[in-house]
């Protein structure tokens, strides 16, 4: 029976490798692991998968040599350390070794790769989202107009919450706000399904096994800036889907004046940044008081006018009654004339000599006798 011994045959392994790729290769994969050890040289499981299975796995490694140098460009280009999940494109050499197997010596790696696919991950979800009619579900809510109680979804840490709720708190006008937080993940893989639970929990809040129950007007979500990969978690399906089927206006304030993701699309309203937010709510109440304001002007000059139409009524009345006061006719330089009854004698008719009368003038009155009528 013929045969080789290990040595010899991995030996061939290796000769055939260095063979088939004598020059390093760019390498599409997924970090499964990462590790930077006390000898500085960083270590990696790459993998691929499909269908939430794995199809290969391999080993690899970047030198101390230039570990701090690929460190530093990625994290510039990308504002994000090599971390698990990443998708990343790497030059690396093949090597393989009689007593440690096949791995990959990484060389470069192509930062743009990582972003990019990230974004075509983002054009898969909002084609989704249209498809299912998610993005303007948000827009057929109707928000108070003066939105008091709110429900802050945030880091408890995190400055941008910080910052917004000083901002909404010292507002010029003094207005006051009645803000809870639910804490969340506002980075990570785990953001998505922690920042979507606490907006479960808000709605659940405003809910109550004895009948309705008042909730909040408005539900925000806070995050100040951070690279792009940092803010990925914004662009997924499951937290956007979350935000659009929420029963309660949702306003998004992630990142910075450039960053624009698919949570803020499906949101009620997004704003650029959480100081920026407060500065939403405040000018709200600004111009419901502007409002109010203006209609207690227009009242005023309304009740106004009223009375002086009242008041000019009452003075053509008053003026009526004297001009029929009879001392006023009396004073244009009429007589009056009334029987010894005291009744005013307006016709000559049922009168006969000899009947009394008085005759008033406006200085006084003279008794007189009838003679005869004609």
């Amino acid at each position: 029976m013929e045969y080789i011994d290990l040595l010899t045959l991995q030996s061939a392994i290796r000769e055939g490798l260095e063979e088939l790729f004598p020059e390093s290769v760019w390498v599409k994969a997924e970090i499964a692991s990462v590790q930077t050890r006390m000898n500085g040289h960083c270590y990696m499981d790459l993998v691929q998968s499909e269908g939430g299975r794995q199809l290969a796995k391999v080993k690899a490694v970047i030198w101390k040599s230039k570990y701090p140098l690929l460190r530093a460009f990625f994290k510039d280009a990308t504002g994000k350390e090599l971390e698990v999940g990443q998708q990343i494109l790497v030059k690396v050499e093949v090597n393989y070794s009689e007593l440690y197997g096949l791995s990959l010596i990484i060389d470069d790696i192509n930062p743009e790769f990582t972003v990019g696919d990230a974004e075509i991950k983002k054009r898969e979800t909002i084609k989704k989202l249209e498809d299912e009619g998610m993005m303007e579900l948000q827009q057929k809510l109707e928000l108070a107009a003066i939105p008091y109680k709110l429900a802050v979804i945030s880091a408890p840490d995190a400055a941008g919450f910080g910052d917004f709720k000083n901002h909404l708190t010292d507002n010029p006008y003094g207005f006051y706000f009645e803000v809870d937080l639910f804490p969340a993940t506002m980075q990570g893989e785990s953001a998505p399904e922690s920042i979507a639970d606490a907006l479960g929990e808000v709605e659940a809040t405003g809910r109550s096994p004895e009948g309705p129950k008042d909730g909040y007007d408005a539900v925000l979500i806070l995050r100040g800036g951070g690279s792009n990969l940092d803010l990925s978690c914004f662009d997924d399906y499951g937290l956007a889907l979350a935000i659009a089927q929420c029963s309660i206006p949702v306003f998004t304030a992630i990142g910075h004046d450039k960053d624009y993701h698919v949570a803020d699309m499906v949101a009620y309203r997004f704003v650029k940044t959480p100081t920026a937010l407060a500065d939403e709510f405040v000018d709200m109440y600004a111009a419901e008081d502007e409002r109010i304001s203006s209609l207690g002007a227009r009242l005023k000059l309304a009740f106004a006018a009223k009375i002086a139409q009242r008041l000019s009524a009452l003075d053509e009345l008053d003026r009526r009654i004297k001009a029929a006061d009879p001392r006023a006719v009396l004073a244009r330089g009429y007589t009056l004339a009334v029987d010894s009854k005291g009744r005013v004698l307006k016709s000559a008719k049922g009168l006969k000599a000899g009947d009394q009368l008085t005759i008033l003038m406006s200085d006084g009155k003279v008794k007189a006798k009838i003679e005869e009528v004609i």
